[in-house]
């Protein structure tokens, strides 16, 4: 093992370590999790303020656990509680506003103020003259004259009351209408959906777990910091109010005045007496009302104080959540680690076994390919624990086996090419063949490959070249190839002999061919009966080995051109003896003709 893999083990075991000591520690925690959603913001501002009640319906339907249920049903009764206070509180305060002393909003509540007079006159006119009508004709029309002016003088009423709620005048009916609108808004909700969690048990369902977690985290913090915020403003608004009861004296009971014998003087004192007791009154109303306010405002800092506390609560329950999911996290990373760790050490040990072979070029393709295939199952393993099993496995098995079927093609037709190579009229090891131009003989055949210890052209002499051809099985289906389909690898050679011009032609000629004949004789027969098994099945004329001699002229005389057969394998050897014989033959023939003309010719 390398230095640089030895420090890598080492690091990856104290990582391992540590994942394994960690995720013991957070053993008995278990977490689920789901996508938390933003809390959407309102555009418009309403009268009160419902920012309360909508971030704790936006929690809620994110509650995925009993636990987180539990709190987020307390919190939106509690928003509730304090929204259905605030406008309470608000309503109240409305009924008791001034109208506006000048301006458009002062002419629209005078409008107002005078059609609600005037319907209160229709509706005594139509009271008396439904009394007359019973005994009278002339009273009952005019009641149905009455009854339509108080229908029209209703829709002036509505007018104006709509002009002056549109200006912002009648901050009562727009307080009436939002409250109609909440009311009628919880009435028709819909129950939501319980989410249910989803399976945390791959790496990367984990770290979306952690990373919703923490979003839902930092909303229950905000709506936390929000209703104390909003309950710290709502303590403000009491102490002020509160102090308003300290600086004003209570109103009591009115001193009766003193007796008096002038008339007038006790008249006028009588409706003093009667104006101071109506404003009495009238300010014990306003304290009243002041004093609902102040219970009012009580109770709806108690309910974001307690909203806040199950915020608290909320949190509590989140962040032990997380220390789950992070438990998950550790020993999915411990096994990733392993993993790493595990393949590093084997890779040292691949290493290691193929030190004591021979062969460094063939151990190291080997040591290659076995170092490959381990990284390859450590990838895949790693890409299950981050990802998991595929849900679609048939489909994805079906895609993955097309995509191979088109990437795998040659080694797919190589590999049935193997079984055509090796049927009845395919090859065998020794076989001399030609495949694409390259002549040699068969040393292997592979399941997806051939080798052919190449030979030289037919041409040459045909000795090897010592060069290994491999050929892809695939060109026994897609291409062809050339083989001996005898057992001694027969082939037909040819010399050729330049006679020269002194000698006779045809009786060298023949010599020759004696000579040849003797000397492929043994050959010339083998082939013949291997040639006979081989066709002994097929309509085949008789084959005859004999050599066969031809004469051609020549620019130098007569060329003789002998053909016979041999093996293969021993071509070149029994050219050359031929070659060797067919020289001496010449030698002596030459010899003997030359006493032959000397004897003859003149003195």
């Amino acid at each position: 093992m390398k230095h640089y893999q030895r420090w890598l083990a080492i690091g990856l075991a104290a990582l391992l370590i540590g994942c394994v000591a960690a995720w013991y520690a957070t053993r008995q925690i278990r977490a689920n999790q789901t996508p938390a959603k933003p809390v959407a913001a309102t555009n418009q501002a309403p009268p009160v303020d419902e920012r309360l009640l909508q971030v704790a319906n936006q929690l809620n339907a994110q509650a995925d656990v009993p636990d987180e249920q539990a709190l987020s049903r307390e919190a939106v009764q509690l928003a509730d509680h304090e929204l259905d206070q605030a406008f309470a509180s608000a309503l109240r305060e409305a009924a008791q506003s001034r109208p506006p002393t000048s301006g458009p909003l002062k002419q629209l509540s005078d409008t107002v103020a005078q059609w609600s007079t005037q319907l209160a006159v229709d509706q005594d006119r139509i009271a008396a003259l439904t009394k007359r009508a019973a005994s009278n004709n002339a009273a009952a029309d005019q009641l149905e004259l009455a009854k339509a002016q108080l229908a029209l003088d209703q829709d002036e009423l509505m007018d104006a009351q709509q002009d002056l709620a549109r200006q912002g005048g009648d901050q009562h009916a727009k307080l009436e209408r939002s409250l109609q609108e909440h009311e009628t808004a919880q009435q028709a909700a819909q129950p939501q959906k319980t989410p249910t969690p989803p399976p945390t048990g791959t790496l990367a369902e984990q770290v979306r777990a952690w990373i919703a977690l923490e979003d839902r985290k930092r909303e229950v913090d905000d709506a936390k910091k929000q209703a104390a915020v909003h309950a710290a403003n709502l303590g403000k608004e009491h102490d002020a109010l509160e102090a308003l009861f300290t600086h004003k004296p209570v109103p009591s009971a009115a001193t009766p005045p003193a007796a008096s014998n002038d008339d007038s003087d006790a008249s006028d004192s009588a409706d003093a007496d009667q104006e101071d007791t109506a404003t009495m009154i009238a300010r014990l109303q306003h304290l009243s009302d002041q004093k609902k306010s102040l219970a009012d405002l009580d109770q709806r800092i108690q309910d974001s104080q307690q909203l806040a506390e199950t915020y608290t609560k909320w949190g509590a329950v989140l962040d032990t959540r997380e220390r789950g999911v992070l438990h998950l996290l550790l020993s999915s990373f411990a096994v990733v680690l392993a993993i790493l760790l595990a393949t590093v050490l084997v890779d040292g040990l691949v290493r290691r076994a193929f030190e004591s072979y021979s062969q460094p070029r063939r151990v190291h393709h080997m040591r290659l390919m076995a170092t490959l295939a381990v990284d390859l199952i450590a990838v895949f393993l790693i890409v299950l624990v981050i990802f998991g099993p595929p849900s679609q496995l048939s489909t994805i098995i079906g895609l993955a086996t097309a995509g191979l079927t088109v990437a795998l093609r040659d080694f797919i037709v190589a590999f049935f090419g193997w079984f055509a190579l090796m049927g009845r009229n395919g090859i065998r090891v020794g076989d001399w063949v030609e495949i694409r131009g390259v002549s040699g003989e068969v040393v292997e055949i592979g399941i997806l490959k051939t080798v052919v210890l190449e030979m030289g052209d037919w041409g040459s002499t045909g000795l090897p070249t010592g060069r290994k051809v491999a050929f892809v099985n695939s060109f026994a289906i897609e291409g062809h190839y050339f083989n001996f389909s005898t057992a001694g690898q027969w082939l037909w050679d040819e010399l050729q002999v330049s006679l020269p011009a002194t000698a006779d032609p045809y009786r060298l000629s023949q010599r020759i061919r004696e000579l040849v004949e003797r000397a492929t004789e043994k050959d010339a027969h083998e082939a013949e009966q291997d040639w006979q098994r081989v066709t002994h099945d097929e309509s085949v004329r008789p084959f005859s080995a004999k050599p066969l001699v031809d004469l051609r002229p020549s620019v130098n005389g007569l060329d003789v051109i002998v053909r016979y057969i041999t093996h293969a394998p021993q071509r070149y050897a029994v050219k050359s003896h031929l070659f060797e014989a067919i020289v001496e033959l010449l030698h002596k023939s030459g010899s003997a003709e030359e006493p032959a003309r000397q004897a003859t010719s003149p003195a």
